[in-house]
Formats: structure tokens, sequence, C-alpha cells
């Protein structure tokens, strides 16, 4: 939702439809609602589904007949929209936490308090806006940050109980705050996706992975993550200065690549920055090659091929928290799978798709099968296929090279990111051109999927 104020109408039937909505009434009862997760604490978890499909019945059949000035103009139209989000969001918190209802609810609360105060504090105060998005105000992000942080730790504190082993009680004070600072970020990326999936997922996401940290191992990371920082530094300054000066990264890509480059350092020492640095020059390389054709045809990478801080979040920011996982948590076989599997996905993905920009012959949509133009997004060609699979087990035996993973890991880590690059193909295809989610946030899922699946194959085969 915008955090600004929005411009009046002269249309009659826009007039009449915005007397009768109230954004201010909208948004109170978007907090208030975040109350009813203080039940989590003592009601069931199949109680509480039950209570949430039918919390998501009521607000398609009966609450448009009862609170018409909570619809903004077109949301009857439209079929799908916040007020259906935001019930299906929490629906889906509760169904992927069965067992941590205390993340749910903190994820429920930093929905609630974040999303709703944001909205109201941004068009309160007004201000300056987020520079890659003029709806999103600096005042309505830290409002989303301090409301959603509060709520968080509130109900992840109240809910501890609902916990069959409880969290450390550091965890429940410092994990909620970190998920509402990436949520309130996140929020601002400008894309259609509804703010209540995206800041539902990102909150939840964040306090799942905070929790895999173990307190036994952090006074035994730490010495070690300090070793290695002088090395991280120097090795990372020095790529990212040749590489911006090479013309291959930005900027900003080189100042986030460098310290996303100096965390997986610090996590995996210089087997994982090893890893980075191989998908690094394998992404740079598939970009630049064939670049005259791929320009003529005007599907040049943009820059020409350099790359920016999104490429650098998108490609690498999953390797980095797996890093970070190994480094703290208490299965870092798993995280170290995990941080192959991204990074090869990254690096095949790229060598994939500019491989078939540059010498596929013909490329189809992965929807509907039919050709479609090169550069579509969605769109695959055999040529790129094959070499996004090659690129992928060749850089999977360099991970098994560096010593990261075991060489029965290698199927899992090319399936993981075979699949996450097909899913990113169909998500493309679907939901790149209304603008629901861009090409960073296609890459991350890709990433992301292709780490996931990567420990299920393995788990399952017993790799």
């Amino acid at each position: 939702m915008s955090h600004v104020p929005a411009p009046r109408s002269s249309g009659s039937g826009t007039l009449a439809a915005r007397a009768e909505h109230s954004e201010t009434a909208r948004q109170l009862v978007h907090v208030s609602m975040g109350a009813f997760a203080l039940l989590l604490r003592w009601i069931t978890w199949p109680e509480a589904v039950a209570l949430a499909a039918g919390a998501l019945a009521f607000n398609v059949f009966v609450l448009p007949r009862v609170a018409g000035m909570l619809y903004r103009p077109g949301d009857r139209d439209r079929g799908l929209h916040g007020i259906l989000y935001y019930p299906f969001a929490v629906l889906l918190l509760l169904l992927a936490c069965p067992t941590r209802l205390d993340i749910a609810a903190a994820s429920w609360g930093i929905l609630a308090a974040g999303d709703g105060i944001a909205t109201l504090a941004g068009r309160a105060v007004g201000g300056r806006t987020w520079p890659w998005n003029r709806e999103k105000t600096l005042a309505g992000s830290a409002a989303f940050a301090i409301a959603g942080a509060a709520a968080g730790v509130a109900l992840a504190w109240w809910c501890r109980a609902a916990v069959a082993s409880p969290p450390a009680p550091i965890y429940s004070l410092l994990a909620p705050v970190a998920a509402a600072i990436l949520a309130a970020l996140v929020e601002t990326i400008p894309v259609r996706l509804d703010d209540n999936l995206s800041v539902a997922a990102t909150a939840a996401a964040a306090l799942w992975l905070i929790s895999l940290a173990s307190l036994p191992r952090i006074p035994e990371a730490l010495p070690l993550a300090a070793a290695r920082l002088p090395a991280a530094l120097a090795l990372n300054a020095l790529v990212a200065y040749a590489g911006h000066r090479a013309r291959t990264v930005s900027m900003s890509g080189a100042l986030l690549g460098a310290a996303i480059g100096i965390t997986i350092y610090l996590g995996l020492g210089w087997p994982g920055w090893a890893l980075l640095l191989a998908t690094f020059i394998a992404a740079t390389v598939a970009s630049r090659l064939g670049l005259k054709r791929k320009m003529l045809l005007g599907i040049a990478e943009e820059r020409g091929g350099r790359r920016g801080a999104g490429n650098a979040i998108a490609n690498t920011g999953v390797a980095a928290i797996a890093a970070l996982v190994a480094l703290f948590g208490s299965s870092p076989e798993a995280a170290q799978l995990a941080f192959a599997a991204a990074l090869v996905a990254g690096g095949s993905d790229t060598i994939a798709s500019e491989i078939g920009k540059a010498w596929g012959r013909s490329t189809w949509s992965v929807t509907s099968l039919t050709r479609v133009p090169p550069g579509t997004s969605g769109a695959m060609s055999l040529e790129g296929t094959v070499a996004g699979i090659i690129g992928a087990l060749l850089l999977a035996v360099v991970a098994v090279a560096l010593g990261l993973v075991s060489s029965t890991t290698i199927v899992s880590i090319v399936v993981g990111a075979t699949a996450g690059s097909l899913l990113e193909s169909w998500l493309g295809a679907t939901l790149e051109g209304p603008g629901i989610l861009n090409n960073d946030m296609l890459n991350f899922i890709n990433t992301a999927a292709a780490a996931l699946v990567a420990l299920g194959v393995a788990t399952w085969s017993g790799a």
C-alpha cells in the first residue's frame, strides 16, 4: 500500500467511490485484527487454521455487505485484493508453522502493526520517499519497522508458551526486530505483489532462519569469523575495485557484492568465497558472450552486462544467508549444501539465459510451449537449457573440489538448480509481465527454491 496521499480525481464516479471509502478505517481494522494472534497461546493449531479459514470465508462472502467503507475504489472489480490477501496470508503462516506458533504470531503482528501503521504514518507525516519507489516514504518505513518490531516482540514472547520447546528469550526479543526491519525494506520494492503476502512471507522466513542459529555454537564461531575478517576485507575490496574498473559491476553492485563476499568468507572461509568467485566469473563471461547480437535484438543485460546491487542480492543473497547458518547453525553440512545449490543455481541460470539469448535458435514459452521472441520473460531454448545444466554440473564439481559438499550431492545440486530455473521461468512467464514480480525477485526465488529442492533430494536419497 502507498504511504503517500492519493491525488484527488475529477471523475464523479471516482469521487463517489472515494467518499464511501475510508483508508484510515481500513488501516485501523488492519492493525486491530492482529489482536487475534493473542489467541494462539491458548488454542490448538487445527483450531487456529479453522478460524483463519473462517475469516477468509467471512471476508469473501459477508464483509462486502457490511463494511463497504473498507473497500478501495476498484477492489470489487479486481476480485483479489488486500482484504482477501490478509486472512489468506495469516492462513499460510499457520499452515507453514504448525509447531512454531510463536513465529506465526510474530509474523502476523509485523504484518498487522507494521504494514498498517506505515500507511497511516506515511500519509500523516509525508516527507522524503525512497529513490526506487516514490510511493513509499522514509517516515512510513520507519514507522513500519518500529511498530512491527514492537508487535512482533510482544506476540513472540506471548506465544512462547504455545511452543513445545520454547526458544531462548533472546530470540523472542531480538529476532522479531530484525524480521520487522527486513519486512519494511521488502515492502518498498516497486512491484504489484500484495504487501500482505510479501510482508508475511519475509517476516516468517527471517524468523525461521534466525531460529536455526545455535547459541552453544556462537562462542566458538565468533573467534573463527574474527580470524577470517582481515582476509575477507582485503580480498573483497580488491575484487570489488577490479570489477568496477573492468566495468563488470556498477558501483552499487561492487559495494553490495563486497559486503556479501565478506559475509560468505566469514561464514565458510576461502572455499566458500572461491565458489562465489567462480560463479561470478561464469555469470560475467556468459553475459558478455554474444553481446553484439543481444544488443542488436535489444535483449542485452542492462548497463552492457554490468551487475548491480539488485543482481548481487538476487543471485547471492540466499548463499550469504546459508553461509551465516553454516557458521552459527546446528547443521553446518545442510547449510553448506544449501549454499552450494544457491550459488550454482544463480550461476547456471545466468549461463542458460545468456547462452540462450546469444545462440538460441528458437525460444519457447514454458507455459504455452509456443515459440516466443528471444528475451521474452519465461522463455527457454534448447541451447540455453543444455548450457545451464552443464554449467550447474561444472559448478557443482567445483563445490566438491573445494570441499564444501561431498560428491554424493552433485545430483542433488544439479536437480535443485534445474528445478529453481524452471520455477523462475514459469513465474516469469506469468507474473513478471503484470509487474507482480521483477527479475531480481525471480532470481532470488530461483536460488531459494534450488537450495530447498537440493536439501529435499539429498534427504530423500540419503546423499
